[in-house]
């Protein structure tokens, strides 16, 4: 996500926004989230979302009323692919619910970022609905974890989180989970035992998914076509007759067509101007098999994109490609948001020159990062069945991706169609009433990815 105030110039400190929770807004955000869901009011916010079904819910309603009896602390972990899942966590937890259950509020962690690139009052709603902001890459941000235990211990609402910590993109692709989750609900369980509070400590996990019931293949193939205009191809002739393909063989035909196309621009760019480290593209695209050979050359662009930019920054790889970018992300941050200056107006011109270069060296250092980060979880093999919606969702990100590459701050997805929205309650799962040290996170985090993975299609 490209950031939508100035990022090549001296900022002010990047400060926390505490939850600051109004009812009277959440009844506005509840009574106008028809509107949100169905057309597009912002730019960023695709939406088009025509129906929600919730299955499997009477779990959760059930320990919704043991929330609210004080009987127990309430974790929800919702599945998070794409930019509308809040949306979709808002209709549950307003229209979704049985009548005597909603609307029900909820406090919730979210990205400390999205005000810069959505604009400073959407920092101003989240805080009113009762979020709390987390920088991602501050390991660990100890402000909003120190907001974020006191509230699921002792809030009024249960807390709700999204275990993935971003969104991949792919709706049928569950992206690695981050412990936070499972370490705040632990967090929780001690908390209350030395507190000498009897309440039991729950995660729910509730999956997201989205399909497009009328499969609208030609506007999909019109979105190809532009794609292809943008890097240069020329149309691909389908075969006639006998020989032709299926659509759903055709798009993923082109989208291949595309994937290949960019990589190799994209190889041969950072080949001359990134880190000489890493594999070429040369002759990987030469691999027995093409899967394993193009998911490779993926890998290593990914792995070339990155060290460009942590060298750049002076940051020390370390971790998964997801880890890097956070990482990256907040060392930018405090280049561009300096907490060891005085305000900008106070600065000599020299000094503030040379701020402003550093926040402009740590904004394009940014801009390699956000590449990485569109295309984190991309692998040949998600097309190997394409179905509409994996075409849909493998042509977005390369949408995105070009749009980022052209200077975009924002881009704005094309509308493919409606589409429904459909969340799973998975079996809640309880956290064990007595201390098991580490290997008691690392189990609750497998099961809660073992949960969320069920709910996909």
């Amino acid at each position: 996500m490209a950031e939508r105030h100035r990022t090549d110039r001296l900022q002010p400190p990047l400060a926390p926004i505490r939850p600051a929770y109004r009812p009277l807004v959440l009844r506005l955000v509840h009574a106008l989230l028809p509107l949100v869901l169905r057309w597009r009011l912002v730019h960023w916010l695709p939406a088009g979302i025509t129906h929600l079904e919730l299955h499997n819910g009477k779990g959760l309603v059930a320990l919704l009323e043991q929330f609210r009896q004080g009987r127990c602390r309430l974790l929800l972990a919702f599945r998070h692919s794409a930019v509308d899942d809040p949306l979709c966590g808002l209709w549950l937890l307003s229209r979704g619910l049985p009548p005597a259950l909603r609307p029900q509020p909820v406090h919730f962690l979210y990205d400390r970022g999205m005000p810069l690139w959505a604009g400073r009052p959407l920092g101003w709603l989240l805080s009113a609905l009762g979020g709390v902001s987390l920088r991602r890459g501050r390991q660990p941000d100890w402000s909003a974890l120190r907001q974020a235990r006191e509230l699921m211990r002792n809030g009024p609402f249960p807390f709700a989180v999204a275990p993935e910590g971003a969104t991949n993109g792919l709706g049928d692709c569950l992206g690695p989970l981050e412990p936070g989750s499972a370490r705040l609900a632990l967090w929780c369980r001690d908390d209350l035992r030395r507190a000498g509070r009897s309440e039991a400590v729950w995660i729910v996990p509730i999956g997201i998914h989205y399909r497009y019931p009328a499969a609208p293949w030609p506007r999909l193939e019109r979105l190809l076509g532009q794609l292809e205009a943008q890097m240069g191809l020329a149309p691909l002739a389908a075969p006639a007759g006998p020989a032709a393909l299926p659509t759903p063989q055709r798009c993923r035909q082109r989208l291949l067509r595309l994937g290949e196309q960019l990589l190799v621009a994209l190889e041969a760019f950072y080949g001359r101007f990134g880190d000489s480290g890493g594999a070429g593209g040369e002759a990987s695209g030469e691999a027995s098999d093409e899967r394993t050979g193009c998911d490779g050359r993926i890998d290593a662009l990914r792995e070339r994109v990155l060290r460009l930019a942590e060298i750049r920054l002076g940051v020390r790889a370390a971790g998964t490609a997801a880890d890097r970018c956070r990482r990256l992300e907040e060392v930018a941050w405090q280049w561009i948001h300096r907490e060891d200056l005085p305000p900008r107006h106070r600065l000599a011109p020299l000094q503030r020159g040379l701020a402003d270069q550093a926040a402009a060296e740590a904004a394009l250092a940014l801009r390699h990062m956000r590449l990485v980060e569109t295309f984190v979880a991309v692998s040949a093999g998600y097309l190997d069945a394409p179905s509409f919606e994996r075409c849909a969702d493998v042509a977005l990100l390369l949408h995105d991706g070009l749009a980022r590459l052209a200077g975009g701050a924002l881009p704005a997805r094309p509308q493919l169609g409606r589409r429904h929205a459909r969340l799973q309650v998975a079996e809640p799962i309880a956290v064990p009433a007595e201390p098991g040290g580490r290997r008691q996170l690392d189990t609750l985090n497998a099961l809660l990815e073992e949960r969320l993975r069920g709910c996909l299609p």
